[in-house]
């Protein structure tokens, strides 16, 4: 028998709160508070949840590294010296305050974060809107969706904001890949503003989007697959996980275990799945969707290197160059020569695939603690802001399944 579904959008009835007397002792200004109260508190989990309800920042690697000027200066990585403590974040950056103040965070330290934090704001909302076009029940402000959406949806969800990101990001990663710690250490560069405003005005528009396309495939598909991947363990395997387990189990063994209750209109019990079950399968799509998204990003990365190391090269012969057909012919032959550089690495590597995949699993590791921890906690907050609403209800041959 397949099992069918209720929600709160296929007919139940909203609670109401029957507790409204008023004791005859004059108008009550309770209501009035109360509503103002209520209209923040709408505003203030709109606000919240909207940025909650897709995976959070911690999934993937900040775009620009804002440690880079503080470990430059840091006598500890200089000496190349074994990890210790004083290597950390906290000690890196403690040391680069003692050394040139306390202005150093904010001139230094500060832009590569904020562009972090537009360019990670940029790409989840893309995605958020994105999904809700293209699937009418992600656009409800509720703690579950359902019925989830499907691969495709995600994917093209993933594949649309994984755009948007990296059109937006590409003047920052035109900083990132000409920046030069010495430029900074020898005075030509006051602060990370002062750097980011004279080299951008330095390499112009055809210098920002220089590299843009191998950018735009590896943001673009990367986030196609993280989202698709995680939101169809998260959702689609889980509820048929569940369907599956308790629905082949029979009645004397769901009441002696799991059963809550008896409904009285049909004799079935209805069960609420194990608390572990859910947080497992967001663990386990957290994983998955960090594995799935360093497949295609990590082998595109090691292009991309050989790539921007030609970009300075290009930006002089774009400052020589007056005819722009002749302009866009060399970023056309520098992606040749990048590709005919490459095939020469990856024959010394013994093939395109050891040549791409070298430090694979290392770097996917290093990545996946972060990702999956991220990822339970992004629900637990996404729930606790979402709005309220009635209980999710699949109703199997033998149980009712009831989620929260």
């Amino acid at each position: 028998m397949t099992p069918s579904f209720s929600s709160p959008r296929a007919g139940t009835v909203p609670r109401v709160d029957g507790n409204n007397n008023n004791d005859g002792q004059g108008p009550n200004k309770a209501p009035a508070t109360g509503a103002q109260a209520a209209g923040m508190r709408v505003i203030a989990a709109r606000v919240v949840a909207f940025y909650f309800r897709a995976p959070v920042k911690a999934f993937f690697r900040g775009r620009i590294d804002y440690m880079g000027y503080a470990r430059a200066i840091n006598p500890h990585f200089q000496a190349a010296a074994k990890w210790t403590w004083r290597m950390t974040t906290p000690a890196v950056l403690w040391h680069a305050i003692r050394t040139e103040g306390w202005s150093f965070i904010p001139n230094q330290v500060m832009p590569p974060l904020i562009a972090n934090t537009l360019i990670g704001a940029v790409l989840y909302t893309s995605y958020l809107h994105s999904l809700s076009s293209l699937h009418v029940p992600s656009s409800y402000q509720t703690k579950r969706t359902y019925p989830p959406p499907s691969f495709q949806t995600t994917f093209t969800a993933g594949l649309i904001a994984g755009g948007v990101q990296s059109t937006l990001a590409a003047p920052f990663d035109a900083l990132q890949v000409r920046f030069r710690t010495s430029d900074i250490l020898e005075g030509k560069y006051k602060t990370m503003w002062h750097y980011s405003w004279h080299k951008l005005q330095s390499i112009g528009i055809r210098g920002i989007f220089g590299g843009f396309g191998l950018s735009l495939v590896k943001d673009s598909v990367g986030a196609a697959f993280f989202f698709g991947t995680f939101e169809t363990i998260k959702s689609q395997a889980y509820y048929t996980y569940i369907t599956r387990y308790y629905g082949s189990r029979t009645r004397d063994t769901l009441l002696e275990s799991r059963a809550l209750y008896i409904d009285e209109t049909d004799g079935r019990p209805v069960i609420k799945p194990h608390y572990a079950l859910e947080p497992s399968f967001i663990l386990l799509a957290g994983i998955s969707a960090s594995l799935a998204s360093q497949t295609i990003q990590h082998p595109l990365t090691e292009l991309q290197d050989v790539h921007y190391r030609r970009l300075e090269a290009l930006d002089f012969q774009a400052h020589q160059e007056a005819n722009s057909s002749g302009i866009m012919r060399r970023y056309y032959h520098a992606y040749q020569e990048t590709f005919r550089q490459c095939g020469k690495l990856a024959k010394r590597q013994g093939g395109w695939r050891r040549y791409l995949y070298r430090d694979f699993w290392m770097s996917t590791i290093k990545q996946m603690p972060s990702t999956s921890a991220g990822l339970i906690v992004f629900e637990l907050v996404r729930r606790k802001y979402a709005f309220d609403t009635e209980e999710v209800i699949i109703s199997h041959e033998g149980a009712h399944i009831l989620l929260t």
